[in-house]
């Protein structure tokens, strides 16, 4: 009884006055009635379902209202004496809105299936890994060694925390040869202020106000052939050697998936041959091949870097020594030409003095 009267309400136009009371209908006195019964006892109108079809269609396209979202449906409304009956004014858009929320929501769960199977494998791989790596330090696993590359990568390590040491010893000697040069520097302008206020000893105080002088200079150029020698150092330890260090991180880390597939592999194959079995040992195959390309890419790397880097280490160092002797020799020798000659040989230009130094408007 309820689905004939739902058909009659749908096809109907129900007259409404201008106070919202509905007038007599011309068919049926107890309408009225029956559609008040309907809406009491029937099922709440925002938590049911929208019905592509009509109330005379399948259950194809039934849509919980509670999925659908997007802009709000504006809907239509009657009056029909205390009750408001939604009639759909926009049937299409609810379609479109209701057809991009599914789109939507398979979207969403496309990627969160995707998100599922990476995590699946990162964790699968860890375990493998982890497996193997406990192996090794127990002894009861085999790894994969290359003697000569391992050897060369243990002497790059030696030489990184030797030349880290070299870094730490020139920054020392730079800020207290930098220390020693502004006392010269100070010392200097208050034996010229002496000078000047005390006649009997003008002479005393004036020429050794011109040596400090003479000693701030030339310790200032210093300090530029030191700075120079200190950066050279930093750029080649904690950049090259630093990124070669890098590639061999990931040249390891390669080293212990594949001997963790290879394990795994070499396991498979000494159990039963069934068919479930050789399903996984094609797949352990598959996988073991993979980490084996990836161990001899990165292994191959490893060995171009270490080559190009010892080249590069001969080069820099072989110029900053050279630098670095006979700045310092020029200076304690008192030769100021030779020392100036130094820095453009290795074309090192000083900044003027105050150039580090704010302006008169910067400090304001």
């Amino acid at each position: 009884m309820t689905d004939s009267i739902m058909s009659k309400a749908a096809t109907m136009e129900i007259p409404i006055n201008s106070n919202g009371d509905s007038r007599t209908l011309g068919e049926d006195d107890g309408l009225e009635q029956d559609l008040q019964q309907v809406m009491v006892s029937g099922p709440n109108l925002n938590e049911t379902s929208i019905v592509s079809g009509g109330y005379g269609g399948t259950a194809e396209g039934i849509i919980p209202t509670s999925s659908i979202k997007g802009p709000a449906v504006h809907l239509n409304t009657e009056f029909l004496g205390n009750r408001r009956i939604p009639v759909d004014g926009q049937g299409s858009s609810m379609h479109h809105s209701s057809s991009s929320s599914m789109m939507a929501e398979e979207a969403a769960r496309g990627v969160a299936v995707e998100k599922f199977d990476m995590m699946k494998k990162w964790g699968l791989n860890t375990y493998k890994c982890t497996k193997q790596l406990i192996s090794e330090r127990f002894g009861r696993g085999s790894r994969t060694v290359d003697l000569e590359l391992e050897a060369q990568i243990e002497v790059l390590r030696d030489t990184k925390r030797k030349y880290e040491s070299v870094l730490r010893l020139a920054r020392a000697l730079t800020n207290h040869f930098y220390s020693m040069v502004q006392t010269q520097h100070a010392l200097g302008d208050t034996f010229a202020d002496l000078s000047q206020k005390s006649p009997e000893l003008r002479d005393e105080f004036g020429y050794n106000a011109e040596t400090q002088k003479l000693l701030y200079k030339n310790g200032e150029t210093l300090l530029g052939a030191i700075n120079f020698f200190v950066s050279s150092i930093n750029t080649l330890v904690n950049k090259t050697m630093e990124d070669t260090l890098m590639t061999i991180k990931m040249y390891e880390n390669a080293r212990l998936e594949f001997d963790a597939y290879r394990a795994d592999l070499e396991e498979l194959n000494m159990g039963p041959r069934d068919a479930v079995t050789m399903a996984r040992i094609e797949a352990a195959q598959q996988q073991y091949q993979i980490h084996k390309d990836k161990y001899e890419r990165l292994r191959s790397d490893v060995t171009i870097k270490l080559k190009f880097l010892e080249e590069n280490k001969v080069k820099v160092m072989h110029k900053q020594l050279l630098l670095f002797h006979n700045a310092i020799s020029a200076y304690f020798a008192g030769n100021q030409q030779q020392l100036e000659q130094t820095l453009k040989q290795f074309n090192i230009k000083l900044k003027p003095p105050g150039a580090d130094k704010p302006s008169w408007l910067e400090e304001q």
